[in-house]
């Protein structure tokens, strides 16, 4: 097992990372343990209670069962959540247990967030996106008609525990949905200021094939290291005032494939790596990066064969990212690289980016 933790600098905010490849038929004890066997709800998937609902055994009056998709995290099944804990009479000291993907993750984390101004949380994230981002540090939403997470809060688990062998099912479509936002670390890893050199980019490019083929110690060490620059990250900067918007990377336009095709035609990851792309392409038009590291950024995506996406209508490209959590009335926000995996965020007016998508 492998044991991490994130402890935020400036606050008594403490919590342990477990990643293992346990049986996960040992998981549940492993997560009372953690709560000391308090009352709980558990949120599931619908698709990984259907495979592993009788491996972890909970009970079903204490189990809510969520839709798969983006579009099931909204503000109904928000609701619907809440007003299950409230059922079950949940006070402060007891807990809200997520199993299931980043829409899992979310929802149940802002549900915890807001019950009664704040309960124990605890993620176990089952895919390979949820394990390496957003499991980790805190951001917890629901979507609106306007966009993705615009409705949502910063709020920490009380603990994380990653199973890699819930990777086992992935399709291939979810799996390179993860490593859309492994690569992108990949890209950022010197702009998170870790204390050791990860060396991701390499470690991509020489086991992408053990990755693409699931290799359980490839995919476990993997975790391992984006949870570790993830965490070099959050530590410094939980609430996103400065350095933390380096994870942003790819996601200014990510969210408008996302918004665009309705969250729908494409995972979360492939729209990263397409923002990604289009980061590339604006970096070397501004000259921050030269055209032999875009070209080794582009062979390293390439590896993992990720299908094009068709171009969108510029006017549709600019509304979606004026609306963008990060954008201000003047400008549009982008992180862009500035060299060998680092970044830094840059600011455009609407003019600008209009100029550039006419190219």
């Amino acid at each position: 097992m492998i044991n991490l933790s994130v402890d935020i600098k400036g606050k008594e905010i403490s919590y342990p990372i477990y990643i293992n490849n346990m049986d996960i038929e040992n998981l549940k004890s492993s997560i009372l343990n953690e709560i000391d066997n308090k009352n709980y709800i558990v949120v599931f998937s619908q698709k990984v209670y259907k495979l592993y609902g009788k491996a972890l055994d909970f009970p079903k009056e204490k189990t809510f069962i969520l839709k798969d998709g983006e579009q099931e995290k909204n503000y109904k099944n928000y609701i619907k959540i809440l007003n299950f804990a409230l059922s079950k009479k949940l006070k402060r000291e007891d807990a809200i247990i997520a199993i299931g993907g980043g829409v899992v993750g979310d929802i149940t984390g802002f549900v915890a967030s807001t019950y009664m101004r704040g309960i124990n949380f605890i993620q176990v994230p089952t895919t390979l996106l949820a394990a390496t981002d957003s499991s980790v540090g805190g951001k917890v939403a629901i979507n609106s008609d306007f966009g993705k997470n615009l409705i949502g809060a910063f709020y920490q688990p009380k603990a994380v525990f990653i199973n890699v062998n819930f990777l086992k099912t992935l399709d291939e479509k979810q799996l390179k949905s993860g490593l859309g936002e492994i690569i992108k670390y990949g890209f950022i890893e010197k702009s998170c200021r870790p204390e050791f050199d990860a060396h991701l980019i390499n470690f991509l490019s020489e086991h992408y094939q053990k990755i693409l083929s699931k290799d359980t110690l490839t995919l476990k060490e993997l975790i391992k290291i984006c949870i570790e620059l993830k965490v070099a990250v959050v530590e410094k900067d939980e609430k996103e005032n400065s350095l933390r918007k380096i994870l942003n990377y790819g996601h200014t336009y990510g969210h408008v494939v996302e918004n665009l095709t309705k969250y729908k035609k494409y995972t979360h990851g492939q729209c990263v790596i397409e923002g990604i792309k289009f980061a590339l392409k604006l970096a070397l038009s501004k000259n921050t990066i030269d055209k032999e590291y875009k070209f080794l950024c582009e062979d390293l995506i390439k590896k993992f064969e990720y299908p094009p996406i068709k171009n969108f209508d510029k006017n549709k490209i600019i509304n979606v990212m004026t609306t963008d959590k990060k954008a201000t009335d003047q400008y549009i926000t982008f992180i862009l690289p500035t060299g060998y995996a680092s970044v830094n965020e840059f600011k455009f007016t609407k003019e600008e980016i209009l100029k550039f998508l006419e190219t």
